[in-house]
């Protein structure tokens, strides 16, 4: 990472009078830039009052770029000190921790309803061998949005730990359940697979979701609530984790299914702080020549106990390893059968 004196070469020119001759200043400093500092998705570091910061390449050239296609001067001083401003004044909403004068750097956030993820992130100790476990790219995605670095996440669901992997690389507290003991042994093991900053707290607990104290659990970890909680159950019966009878994969219809999750949210529900967000991540399932919206059964009951509906995002999915080299096979029964393949799950979103 190479360093510039960026704010102060952006003041430099802010009482030159020539337009001319002040572009001619910020084409010398984005040539600069280029030259200095790498790949077009590096970082380029700057001092301000004595500390060092950093700022994306990319979204820097941008905002140059866009002063250098001004017409008139006051448009161009504009530019320029908005973008001095992005660099030494930073401004958080309350449940984040982005900085909204820069907005523009966070351009991997999606902030449409449908999201096209076409790889899941196996890096680190992330792993796709779990049959269940959801892409990495959500909690992500939710966590950078919805929480703060040192704030609680709460996942009734931990299956392999892929939240709870998130929430170490991003700075956060994790507290997952996990019904199956053999899988919460898995999750353990992977999360001590990545690095985590000093004082963190990453922790899996054995137990149900239903009626496990939640109080006792987070009290032992010195807090009484969560700032976001992410929920993936089964979809019901597609997957037979265990084979334990409160186990959500073994409900034996879709009411037993119903009530079983929402026992999780009414168990779970008082210790998220007003005012903040869970995320329910769901996918439908076909049975006996019927499509089951258990997607929107789910998020009924989720409104039912006055959580209010924020978005409803549809992800796209490809193969499940179910119908992994059987691709023909399924457009043919879909063709025979009058239906269409399952290629999205939903993720609600809602805030207390």
């Amino acid at each position: 990472m190479a360093k510039t004196d960026l704010l102060k070469k952006l003041q430099e020119v802010h009482h030159i009078t020539e337009l001319g001759l002040i572009k001619e200043k910020i084409n010398f400093l984005r040539t600069d830039i280029s030259k200095k500092s790498g790949k077009k998705d590096s970082l380029v570091s700057f001092q301000i009052n004595g500390a060092i910061s950093e700022i994306k390449k990319v979204y820097l050239l941008k905002e140059i770029d866009q002063i250098l296609k001004t017409k008139t001067i006051e448009r161009t001083r504009y530019y320029i000190n908005r973008l001095a401003k992005a660099l030494v004044e930073t401004k958080t909403g309350k449940i984040n921790d982005l900085n909204l004068n820069r907005w523009k750097e966070y351009d991997d956030l999606l902030t449409d309803s449908l999201w096209i993820i076409d790889k899941r992130d196996q890096s680190g100790a992330h792993s796709a061998g779990y049959w269940g476990n959801f892409i990495p790219q959500i909690p992500n995605q939710f966590l950078r949005r919805y929480t703060k670095k040192g704030e609680w996440v709460l996942d009734p669901f931990a299956g392999s730990g892929t939240t709870l992997i998130e929430c170490k690389r991003l700075g956060r507290n994790g507290l997952g359940i996990e019904l199956n003991p053999e899988v919460a042994n898995l999750a353990s093991v992977n999360l001590k697979k990545e690095n985590a900053s000093p004082g963190l707290v990453a922790k899996i607990v054995k137990g149900n979701s239903c009626s496990i104290d939640f109080k006792f659990e987070l009290k032992k970890e010195g807090i009484d609530s969560v700032q976001f909680i992410i929920i993936h159950p089964p979809y019901w019966d597609i997957i037979k984790f265990s084979k334990m009878k409160n186990d959500l994969s073994n409900a034996e219809s879709v009411k037993d299914f119903l009530i079983m999750f929402g026992s999780v949210i009414d168990n779970t529900l008082p210790y998220l702080d007003r005012g903040r967000y869970l995320a329910i991540v769901i996918g439908d399932k076909y049975s006996s020549g019927e499509w089951i919206p258990l997607g929107f059964y789910v998020m009924q009951e989720a409104v039912k106990r006055g959580l209010k509906l924020k978005s409803t995002i549809v992800k796209n999915f490809d193969t499940t390893k179910g119908k992994m080299n059987q691709k023909e096979l399924w457009r043919y029964r879909a063709l025979v059968g009058g239906f269409y393949i399952f290629k999205h799950e939903y993720i609600f979103l809602f805030q207390k």
